[in-house]
């Protein structure tokens, strides 16, 4: 992982922590990083990409968000109260998702006009 034993056991007390004060919530490695994410589900980020995505607000978003993940409003709710206490993690990664689909499809409008 490149850490040294006492900074991977800090991060394992903060995740922990975390894990503690938001149930439903873990972590997770990855292509992009670490990332929290819903036990058994999408990553906390996709999650309120989606309600985002919805148009909706309050509870409407949520359903919304739910039926396309496949998700409970518990587990809902447990994304959103995650996101409330650490808007600038999730917000990066969303940011960051945005960005690399608007890179990809530049690319891919780049290729098909070389193919024209």
């Amino acid at each position: 992982m490149g850490l040294n034993k006492s900074r991977l056991a800090e991060r394992y007390i903060d995740e922990g922590l975390r894990m503690e004060d938001h149930p439903g919530v873990v972590f997770r490695d990855g292509p992009t990083g670490r990332r929290a994410a819903l036990a058994g589900g999408p990553d906390i980020w996709e999650v309120i990409a989606a309600v985002r995505a919805s148009g909706l607000d309050g509870e409407d978003a949520l359903a919304a968000a739910a039926e396309w993940g496949s998700l409970s409003l518990p587990q809902m709710r447990a994304a959103v109260r995650y996101y409330a206490e650490y808007p600038h993690e999730i917000d990066e990664r969303v940011a960051r998702n945005v960005e690399e689909a608007d890179a990809a499809e530049q690319r891919w409008r780049r290729e098909r006009h070389a193919l024209a």
